[in-house]
């Protein structure tokens, strides 16, 4: 089987099969081989290294990554791709594809069995509809996970790295950098995709932390200030929180903590750094702590 990074090899694999891309998976296979060069630079794999790919479609990806690895463990939902990929990974000795959900699997159980329990850098073209639930469960669960080199909606990965004050910037943007350094490394137009997608992408790289970016006493209750704030966009920062309604606190006990913020009453969330959100959680937290 030749590199499929080559079209006219996905059409004729495609063809092979009778594949039928499936809306459900949100399927889009990458042909074009500049991209596929940026993904590998931007995820810097080595020999040394262990790779867990995420949606290997039809094995484009894969075989790049086989290539570069010393390790690929690829995790497919779709059924109708493992034939595909047994013909597309034949010649790769290094590559085991477990057919299975991501976000049902234990991930650390894969390093254990396939990995020699060394940490994995995950790489994947992510369907759309899934990329948030994917992320933040590779980066919230403490899970053997050095970095996450990922092809997303250009959008998402612009939210990912965005700062305070920006209209882009949200609670997206906050908890992907409590956990992880985002870098974004290339742009992506939708005609280096098979089907075309209805939008452009790009290759974000997030860097896990070694410890979280910031020191807080209960990272839940700040991250459910951090949602209350952006749940509704234009609203100040007090309103927000006074109308989430579940956080457990006065709006007498609002106010004090949103004025120890130093940034007057009417301070919006978009402009709020992670550091501020975990004063202001702290200084809830000690408001019943003593």
């Amino acid at each position: 089987m030749g590199r499929l990074i080559d079209p006219k090899e996905t059409v004729e694999i495609l063809k092979k099969y009778d594949f039928i891309f499936s809306k459900r998976y949100g399927q889009n296979f990458l042909i074009d081989e500049h991209v596929l060069g940026k993904i590998l630079r931007a995820a810097d794999i080595t020999k040394e290294d262990a790779v867990l790919e995420i949606g290997p479609g039809i094995g484009t990806m894969t075989q790049a990554l086989a290539d570069a690895a010393g390790q690929v463990v690829a995790v497919e939902i779709d059924e109708k791709l493992l034939p595909i990929l047994s013909d597309t990974l034949q010649d790769f000795q290094n590559v085991t594809v477990v057919h299975a959900d991501i976000l049902e699997t234990d991930i650390r159980e894969l390093s254990r069995q396939y990995a020699g329990g060394k940490p994995f850098k995950v790489v994947a073209n992510l369907p759309y509809y899934i990329t948030t639930p994917i992320i933040m469960g590779l980066l919230e669960n403490d899970l053997p996970v050095t970095s996450i080199t990922v092809m997303v909606q250009k959008e998402v990965a612009q939210r990912m790295q965005e700062k305070p004050g920006s209209k882009d910037y949200g609670a997206l943007s906050l908890a992907v950098q409590y956990y992880a350094e985002p870098y974004l490394a290339a742009n992506v137009p939708r005609n280096c995709f098979m089907p075309r997608p209805d939008v452009d992408s790009a290759v974000i790289r997030l860097t896990k932390r070694p410890e979280p970016a910031v020191k807080v006493q209960d990272p839940k209750l700040m991250f459910r200030l951090i949602r209350a704030s952006f749940s509704v966009r234009r609203k100040t920062l007090l309103n927000g929180l006074k109308n989430a309604g579940d956080l457990g606190y006065s709006a007498s006990e609002l106010t004090e903590a949103v004025k120890a913020l130093g940034k007057g009453e009417t301070v919006r969330g978009e402009t709020l750094s992670l550091q501020e959100f975990a004063f202001l959680s702290d200084t809830l937290s000690a408001m019943r702590n003593g």
